[in-house]
């Protein structure tokens, strides 16, 4: 039989979070404060860098980056739902659906990379602290930033074309409350082995790798650190890297939990809620703990608002 693509009308519908007036509207308005608490916090942040000549170092460029790529990651996702919630429009064009995975996914690698260089800047920190300088040279930095970006978005481009390849036969009603691959995989009445074998390759390559780096330098960080002598030395080596390995552990572990699941193991409910977390609280939740034990931050906030 001829396959029929039922999204030939130019959309899907977007089944949302949950069909009950009472906690749609309790959904928007927490999401509405998320957002505003994501942007601020990250927006802040990246003043706050910007005009400390304290904070030009390697350290807060790569974690402007990042605060620039969870501004980004939210404002893909939540200002949709806002509006699909007010205007109790759930539809959603291809176009704009595969706009919406493309930046999607290019953000979330982008977010493993960079994570990965910052726990790498702390290795040249701590580990090699005379070198730091000449190591985390300006150039170097530049060219980590821009390749991290620069292979996120060739990956994310590659996996859109492979995705809408496909002919979405079985439902134009996608169970979840933003486009992702999984749940479009699930409405295609094709194999969609190389999509998931695609898939699997990409999260190995860019989210295995991207840990695995973290996790080595980390090893040597904790090793350096235990050789130092002073207690007051060691709890000051581990408060630069604490605040890293917090994002690190809650991004990491929502994110391979998505990603590396067996398609038979596939559950909607688990999906929703491990995508809320890295989409929409993760970037609410980094620039406050960034901040919250970093004193150059703290101080320069205080002076802002004390002007």
């Amino acid at each position: 039989m001829e396959e029929v693509n039922q999204t030939s009308s130019g959309s899907f519908i977007l089944l949302g979070l949950s069909d009950v007036l009472n906690l749609q509207v309790i959904c928007f308005l927490v999401f509405l404060v998320m957002y505003i608490m994501t942007l601020s916090g990250n927006l802040l942040l990246i003043i706050v860098v910007r005009i400390n000549p304290k904070l030009q170092t390697p350290m807060y460029f790569f974690l402007s980056n990042l605060s620039f790529i969870d501004i980004c990651f939210s404002t893909t996702i939540i200002p949709r739902i806002l509006i699909s919630t007010l205007t109790k429009d759930r539809s959603i064009s291809l176009l704009a659906c595969a706009v919406q995975i493309f930046f999607h996914l290019g953000l979330g690698s982008t977010e493993c990379f960079i994570l990965a260089v910052m726990a790498y800047d702390r290795y040249a920190a701590i580990c090699r602290p005379l070198h730091y300088n000449i190591i985390m040279n300006k150039t170097l930095c530049i060219s980590l930033a821009m390749g991290s970006w620069g292979i996120s978005f060739v990956n994310s481009a590659i996996h859109v074309v492979l995705t809408f390849q496909l002919p979405f036969c079985k439902s134009h009603h996608v169970n979840h409350f933003y486009c992702e691959i999984p749940p479009l995989l699930r409405l295609s009445c094709r194999d969609t082995l190389r999509n998931e074998i695609a898939t699997y390759i990409s999260a190995g390559i860019i989210a295995m790798c991207s840990f695995c780096l973290t996790l080595t330098s980390y090893v040597h960080i904790i090793s350096t650190i235990l050789k130092i002598r002073s207690s007051q030395g060691r709890h000051k080596a581990f408060s630069t890297c604490a605040s890293h390995l917090t994002v690190v552990v809650l991004y990491y572990g929502t994110i391979m939990s998505i990603y590396l699941r067996p398609r038979s193991t596939y559950s909607p409910e688990i999906h929703r809620t491990m995508s809320i977390i890295y989409t929409i609280v993760t970037p609410m939740l980094n620039p406050v703990i960034y901040s919250m034990r970093n004193k150059d931050v703290k101080n320069t906030v205080r002076r802002k608002q004390a002007n």
